[in-house]
């Protein structure tokens, strides 16, 4: 299948309906700045607490005239600009497929000889985050604003998170067998060890990060090493940067000069040793954007997160943390775990974590609520500095391929790290309300993720999509489910090249992500909890209908907490979404349990965890039959604080092959 890097089959097309948006955009940008003006969020009205309580009113007056007489001019270009524009959409392409074009930065292709090299399988990492990118004026009433620099600033947050070095703690405890090893990951961070003189008292404790020193992971995966060729390394095979760390507990968890040696061998054979700066350093006017203390998501630095999450359990012994740090090149960001909570969780097979950052290597990430198209290209400009391979503008206008009028795309968005065989759309024809405004539907994606040594082609199958917003409409949910389905058994029959009796080509994995609007514990999505996509499609977070494991979380923030300086920024969210009490101040819970507007004064009342909409699915039917798929770790993302309603999630597959490849 032919990928479209163009939205019109020809030049003459583009040019025209480039000529056609240019007289409609000046009343576009005039009306969304009419209405933003009076939609205030929470930060702007506490901005102006100190202002006279005029001078608000007195901007408004000044302002609303002249704001109206120019949208008045501009509205005959507009008319002229939308005949042109309306039509040219029958022709338009579903969307725009962007590849790398630096050839000396780009390694996808490479990623594809990974698989020979791995002879028992390898892991595949997927995110999803529903990112309210729409235009200004819309977005204001969710409480976020500046559309323009939360979309750079999202996508400088993801790539500097997920193109990390991906570290490896084992910490062995003589008196406890219980926990014998813990996987975590630290950003980036040049900074110096002003806090590696703390210590930490025996037990499970947050602790400051352990520095590293060297470059992000890619020779393709960030500015710093497109600017500073010199001093970057090679470019990454397999698991790039892992750096395994050993710490043992016969000495009551204090590291010997020994094994701190090794480490540093370890340290220093992930990257060089002097990191390079932000090259586009760019100060924004969204109130997320000021560097804070402990704000591991601020973007002209790569500062990892002060106080992450601890993901240990050492017995009796008693660790020396200042000991620890002086000896080590690392700042190791752990994750958090009770000895209460692994206790509970004792039958879970995988990880789970909340922390402040995106997966360190991770492969795959699918975008809800990209609307607004300028914002769609800063996006992807940021995103490409770690990903090669990005579809975005997903969705159709006017009246082309759904029935009623559509004036914003899907707001869906795909970037890759291994390269896109094949791609397809489909528009739900069913929206209500405002969501009938949006051409929402469903992305499906099939990529190459390697080869076996017999040259088959191993692939691997995800689905983006976004389902009906307004509560209530359990029906049109279900219908979209159903049709979600069907699409995908279409999209994998029509791209399939294999036969039983020849295979050509080996499925790894089946995904589906995205923000169903629906939650698995709110008594009025009953209808969707019990769909039959759960019988086909394993959720992590599930134990049936009705009924989530207890360390997931929901992933609905209440809008009105968003610039509490208790959340925003990634350590505060992730410090809060640790305790109840904190996930019932700052969470939306499920309806049934939820009687009113506000959440605050009311916290006793409220069970749960939260609304927890946004998913991460995966199947083992219809895989190569010798292969096995298992969630290896499944994390609830803080590191867009302050820019979304939504938290972000993330899901570690591991696809084992036995001991020889097929």
């Amino acid at each position: 299948m032919v990928l479209y890097t163009s939205p019109f089959p020809n030049s003459f097309l583009s040019v025209l309906h480039s000529f056609s948006w240019g007289l409609i955009f000046p009343c576009y940008w005039l009306a969304d700045r009419l209405v933003a003006s009076f939609v205030p969020t929470t930060y702007e009205k506490r901005q102006r607490a100190d202002d006279p309580c005029y001078f608000h009113a007195l901007c408004i007056i000044i302002t609303t005239p002249i704001y109206l007489a120019l949208l008045a001019a501009s509205l005959p270009f507009a008319l002229i600009g939308f005949l042109l524009w309306s039509p040219l959409q029958s022709a338009r392409r579903p969307y725009i497929y962007s590849r790398l074009e630096d050839k000396n930065h780009a390694n996808g292709a490479s990623l594809l000889t990974e698989w020979k090299a791995a002879g028992s399988g390898k892991s595949f990492c997927f995110g999803s985050a529903n990112v309210c990118l729409l235009p200004d004026s819309l977005a204001r009433f969710n409480n976020v604003f500046n559309t323009q620099a939360r979309a750079k600033e999202i996508g400088r947050r993801i790539r500097n998170g997920a193109s990390r070095p991906q570290i490896k703690i084992y910490i062995d405890s003589p008196t406890n067998t219980s926990i014998s090893a813990a996987s975590f990951s630290s950003l980036v961070s040049p900074q110096g060890g002003d806090s590696t003189g703390r210590a930490v008292n025996s037990g499970i404790k947050r602790t400051t990060s352990m520095e590293y020193k060297g470059d992000n992971c890619g020779s393709n995966n960030s500015e710093d090493s497109r600017e500073d060729k010199g001093g970057a390394g090679e470019p990454n095979e397999g698991e790039e940067n892992t750096c395994i760390v050993r710490i043992n507990g016969e000495d009551s968890g204090h590291m010997s000069d020994a094994d701190a040696d090794t480490v540093n061998g370890q340290a220093h054979a992930s990257g060089p040793a002097e990191p390079s700066p932000e090259g586009d350093t760019e100060i924004s006017k969204t109130p997320n954007h000021k560097q804070k203390e402990g704000d591991s998501g601020s973007l002209d630095s790569y500062s990892a997160s002060r106080e992450s999450l601890v993901k240990v359990r050492v017995g009796d012994g008693t660790v020396d943390q200042s000991t620890v740090n002086n000896k080590l090149l690392y700042k190791a960001s752990i994750m958090k775990k009770t000895s209460v909570q692994k206790k509970k969780h004792t039958d879970e097979t995988f990880d789970h974590e909340i922390s402040a950052f995106f997966p360190a290597n991770l492969d795959f990430l699918c975008l809800q609520e990209v609307f607004d198209k300028r914002a769609a290209e800063k996006l992807k400009e940021q995103l490409h500095h770690y990903f090669e391979y990005i579809l975005y503008d997903v969705g159709v206008y006017s009246c082309h391929g759904c029935c009623s009028f559509k004036f914003v795309n899907s707001g869906l968005l795909f970037a890759s790290r291994y390269p896109v065989m094949d791609a397809a759309y489909h528009c739900y024809p069913n929206g209500r309300g405002m969501d009938s405004l949006a051409s929402k539907g469903a992305l499906f994606l099939k990529v190459q993720v390697g080869s076996t040594p017999q040259d088959q082609r191993i692939v691997g199958y995800i689905s983006c999509t976004h389902l009906q917003a307004i509560a209530g409409d359990t029906t049109v949910r279900c219908e979209q489910l159903d049709m979600l389905q069907d699409w995908l058994s279409e999209f994998r029959k029509s791209t399939s090249s294999s036969s039983t009796a020849n295979p050509e080509e080996l499925v790894a994995f089946d995904v589906i992500c995205g923000d169903l609007n629906f939650d698995n514990c709110s008594s009025e999505d009953k209808l969707e909890q019990q769909h039959s996509l759960f019988t086909y499609y394993k959720d992590p977070c599930r134990i049936g209908p009705g009924e989530d494991k207890p360390w997931a979380i929901g992933t609905l923030l209440d809008p009105e907490g968003l610039y509490d300086e208790e959340v925003c920024t990634p350590d505060n969210l992730q410090k809060v979404l640790e305790s109840e009490e904190g996930r019932k101040g700052y969470l939306v819970y499920p309806s049934s349990k939820n009687h009113s507007s506000s959440q605050k004064g009311r916290k006793a009342s409220l069970k749960g965890n939260g609304r927890r909409i946004d998913y991460m699915l995966y199947t083992e039917e219809g895989l190569y039959l010798e292969w096995k798929v298992e969630v290896e770790e499944f994390s609830f993302i803080t590191q867009l604080a302050g820019l979304t309603d939504h938290l972000p999630v993330a899901m570690r597959l591991m696809v084992s092959t036995g001991e020889d490849d097929p």
